[in-house]
């Protein structure tokens, strides 16, 4: 699932439906029609330096705002 959530976060992002930095209220107002944790947990699980080493696709730049990692990962 991650690499789905990812990849729709990345396309808004191309398709300037989001911007950065961004928060999971802006993450979930583009209907990408994700279960509603998922929007509250995937920022933070894959951040850079994140507690559990899942894959780090975002830096934690003010409390609950986020900047992707770059370059864009999985073909993006």
């Amino acid at each position: 699932m991650a690499h789905r959530v990812y990849s729709a976060i990345v396309q808004a992002m191309k398709e300037r439906r989001l911007s950065e930095p961004l928060t999971k209220n802006d993450f979930e107002s583009t209907g990408a029609g994700f279960k509603p944790g998922t929007y509250n947990a995937f920022l933070h699980k894959h951040r850079k330096g994140n507690p559990g080493g899942v894959s780090d696709f975002f830096e934690l730049v003010a409390p609950g705002e986020f900047r992707c990692l770059r370059p864009y990962l999985y073909g993006h």
